[in-house]
């Protein structure tokens, strides 16, 4: 069933209003008539609704039954990922989401291979929204997470100073014990953050300087992971933890 994120003011009085690019989606792309049948999710609810009217710029779709929504974690987590090669963050994003990460935040780092000039930086944020968005709905999220702009790593730190939790994957960590204990500890965290550095690791001086501002270095095991699978393995032992 198609799924529309809307604004809480978009529901009112039974009836929701679907504004912006999905008018044209439900329209020309999916041609749906009136009567059929759709979701929309507010950020905090899911709304079962029926299609009653075609306008020239929106749509009215009449709420048939609500559900508190129970697709999100309870604690929000944050993603740091290292600027990676090629398409390899369109998959890490697009996981991440499916996962239940609240947040990702791009990063600039020294063994980053990927240079983006603001101008790329832009257009790459926008597409990576984008695909955001697709994975919220097909994952059935309550939100769309969002994807950061681009940060420097002193910026990231910066960023993530309050969090309850923040765990930064290093390879030369060893022993698995202080992670299980660690991941135990995120139910009791209303913000968790994870840094997870780019295809050439963390500079060491970025390790120190992230373990002087509270960063836990840990272990995810004995085998040395990718980029674009370590963040998806400490998401998922999270998940493990914390969902019912």
């Amino acid at each position: 069933m198609l799924r529309i994120f809307v604004s809480p003011e978009a529901v009112n009085d039974g009836m929701v209003t679907i504004t912006g690019e999905d008018v044209h989606h439900m329209k020309q792309v999916l041609r749906m008539k009136e009567g059929e049948e759709f979701r929309v999710s507010d950020g905090e609810n899911d709304f079962y609704c029926i299609l009653r009217e075609f306008c020239e710029d929106s749509i009215l779709g009449q709420v048939c039954y609500q559900e508190k929504g129970e697709t999100e974690l309870p604690v929000r987590i944050h993603l740091f990922q290292g600027l990676p090669k090629g398409d390899k963050m369109e998959l890490i994003l697009q996981k991440a989401v499916e996962l239940g990460a609240y947040e990702i935040i791009p990063v600039s780092m020294k063994r980053c291979v990927v240079k983006l000039d603001a101008k790329k930086a832009v257009a790459k944020q926008k597409r990576w929204q984008e695909i955001a968005k697709s994975a919220a709905k097909q994952s059935k999220r309550i939100i769309i997470p969002e994807v950061s702009s681009v940060m420097s790593f002193k910026d990231a730190l910066a960023y993530a100073k309050d969090y309850d939790l923040k765990l930064l994957p290093y390879e030369n960590e060893k022993g698995m014990e202080e992670t299980r204990r660690l991941v135990k500890s995120a139910k009791d965290c209303k913000d968790l953050a994870i840094f997870i550095g780019p295809e050439g690791g963390f500079d060491d001086s970025e390790v120190e300087l992230a373990r002087s501002e509270g960063w836990k270095t840990i272990s995810l095991g004995k085998r040395i992971l990718r980029t674009e699978t370590a963040g998806l393995a400490m998401l998922s032992m999270l998940v493990y933890e914390l969902d019912d």
